[in-house]
């Protein structure tokens, strides 16, 4: 049986230098001991080469329950920076625990008419995927910009803060395909083998939770895909049971390889008590499924985030601890012809 031709990504436009990007509270609220943060996230994006602007509901102090504003408020300034042509890019300033509120009330024509790229990562998978499913939206799944660009990223070596800044440069300005992503010692090979895919992925959870709503990716999006994911917080059993839920619903004999994140703050993984490593868990639930599975890459909570645009073609190589873009993230922009 020959599977159907997957719709092809919507690129946003390649940024150019004094391009307007928008730190915004797509989900969780602004702290007041997160002022400092925000403003070193504003100075890397300024660097680049980049206008910064804060939308009205990053404000410090500001709380609803435990995001930055009720749901359609959020929406509401959300779509507002998607219709607005001078806006060129939209970058979430920290994650938390909203999207689920207003996925329902995205202006996706907007998106179509003018797609930008949005930038995070924990409860902005929700929106990377959802938007990728209703539009095929490019979803840069990469640093937030409080606790990743003014904190992460201010921790790093200078060496890997200037790769860094190259790298979310290039992938925002470039209609020319990365190649390699910087590899890091930290990277395993849990399972040998070659794939190339479309990349899809995102917090662990979130992946489970998008697919339980209307928004769900087809399972044919996920044929030959390189999934990717990584996960915070809670047990190894949360990680194995989210697991077996992307089994049962067929996701994981569909993909041509995995790319998990570095864990943090996972309780149970590899404890004295005969535990089980993450290795063992992603193997164990893969079963018989001889797929490539490369573990350890820094994305996700660990930070700082190589970027993983959601969407796009990528060639992996587990034993040779490789993973690269085949394709640019942005299209070039089209350029006007002479007047009649």
């Amino acid at each position: 049986m020959t599977r159907a031709a997957l719709p092809q990504p919507l690129r946003p436009r390649a940024l150019a230098p004094g391009d307007l990007v928008v730190i915004a509270s797509l989900s969780g609220p602004l702290e007041i001991d997160q002022v400092p943060g925000l403003d070193r996230s504003v100075a890397v994006l300024e660097r680049m080469g980049f206008r910064v602007r804060r939308a009205p509901l990053l404000e410090a102090g500001r709380h609803h329950w435990w995001s930055a504003a009720p749901p359609a408020e959020i929406a509401e300034e959300f779509n507002g920076l998607l219709r607005d042509p001078e806006v060129r890019a939209i970058i979430a300033h920290d994650g938390g625990q909203t999207v689920l509120g207003y996925l329902d009330l995205i202006d996706v024509e907007a998106i179509t008419a003018d797609p930008k790229p949005i930038l995070g990562y924990s409860d902005i998978s929700l929106l990377h995927l959802v938007l990728h499913a209703r539009t095929g939206l490019v979803g840069f799944h990469a640093d937030l910009a409080t606790p990743g660009l003014g904190e992460a990223w201010q921790t790093a070596p200078a060496a890997r803060r200037a790769e860094l800044e190259t790298l979310y440069s290039t992938l925002l300005t470039g209609a020319e395909a990365i190649g390699a992503l910087p590899a890091g010692p930290s990277w395993e090979c849990w399972r040998a083998g070659r794939a190339e895919g479309r990349l899809i992925g995102g917090v662990l959870n979130r992946i489970v939770l998008a697919q339980a709503t209307r928004y769900a990716l087809p399972l044919e999006r996920f044929d030959g895909a390189v999934l990717f994911w990584d996960e915070m917080g809670g047990h190894a059993s949360h990680v194995w049971s989210y697991l077996q839920v992307l089994r049962h619903c067929g996701i994981l004999d569909r993909i041509s390889g995995m790319v998990v994140g570095v864990p943090r703050e996972i309780g149970g993984l590899g404890a004295p008590d005969a535990s089980p490593t993450l290795p063992e868990i992603v193997l164990d639930v893969l079963g018989d499924r001889d797929i490539p599975v490369l573990g350890n890459v820094e994305f996700g909570h660990a930070g700082p985030n190589l970027p993983m645009p959601v969407g796009i073609h990528v060639g992996l190589d587990a034993q040779q601890r490789t993973l690269s873009l085949l394709e640019p993230a942005v299209r070039a922009p089209m350029v006007a012809g002479p007047a009649g």
